[in-house]
């Protein structure tokens, strides 16, 4: 397996389902293409940690421990496979939740670049428009799951 290819090739990946996200929110293949790019990149991902899996040095206990798990080109691709999977699908939710709250698409977008950049950043400044526009934040109101108060 050419890791350099694979890299390319999941970073490509991602790119369609990010412009969708920012261009075209609303359209009623976006979030399907940012899903099934997720999903796929998500395949990918277990396929490339099987055989690294448990071999080598490194582990999760200390940041030195973590450095020398990543010193390891395989490893290091899984991670940032990782990364891509998870900062898609925290940008969907973002341009979902958006679109459901009617939070103009020039505001978000911001927050969705920073998303795909630096992950977490984009996450909180998108929580921040959130609560700003609302005038309150709700842990519940992150989640679909958890059923508002407000409702029957």
């Amino acid at each position: 397996m050419d890791l350099e290819a694979v890299f390319s090739l999941c970073n490509a990946a991602v790119l369609p389902g990010w412009l969708l996200l920012a261009f075209a929110p609303r359209w009623r293949w976006t979030q399907r293409v940012a899903a099934v790019t997720a999903a796929a990149l998500a395949l990918v991902y277990v396929i490339a940690i099987v055989p690294t899996f448990g071999k080598g040095e490194g582990g999760f206990g200390s940041l030195h421990d973590v450095a020398q798990l990543f010193a390891r080109p395989e490893v290091l691709l899984v991670g940032w496979i990782h990364y891509l999977v998870f900062d898609l699908f925290t940008g969907a939710w973002e341009a979902r939740d958006a679109v459901k709250l009617g939070i103009p698409r020039w505001m978000v977008v911001p927050c969705l670049a920073l998303t795909l950049l630096f992950g977490p950043m984009g996450f909180l400044l998108y929580l921040v428009l959130r609560a700003a526009l609302r005038r309150r934040f709700s842990v519940d109101d992150i989640g679909e799951a958890a059923p508002s108060p407000r409702s029957p």
